[in-house]
């Protein structure tokens, strides 16, 4: 499984209907509206990096007001439980 987030800028008065359209493409799993430099924010889970480069590459770039992306592949993922047991001290 490949997990990565992509970082969005989004012509201004398309956040919505893009938000929308990226919920409906198949291994995007999250979008987020978020504040600060970037507009969306996707989470992708897929089962290749093939599959990966084809949503971004093809599905996403079909999308017009996505003006610009950023995608950070995840390596680990940490659930609260496993945080929580790092942090804990004497426990």
């Amino acid at each position: 499984m490949v997990t990565s987030i992509i970082l969005m800028n989004v012509e201004r008065t398309k956040i919505n209907e893009v938000a929308e359209q990226l919920e409906k493409i198949p291994g995007i799993s999250e979008v987020y509206s978020v504040s600060g430099k970037y507009d969306l924010v996707a989470i992708v889970r897929v089962a290749t990096n093939d599959d990966l480069a084809t949503l971004v590459t093809t599905k996403m770039r079909a999308i017009q007001p996505i003006v610009k992306t950023e995608t950070m592949l995840a390596f680990k993922a940490y659930s609260r439980h496993d945080l929580e047991a790092m942090f804990a001290v004497g426990m």
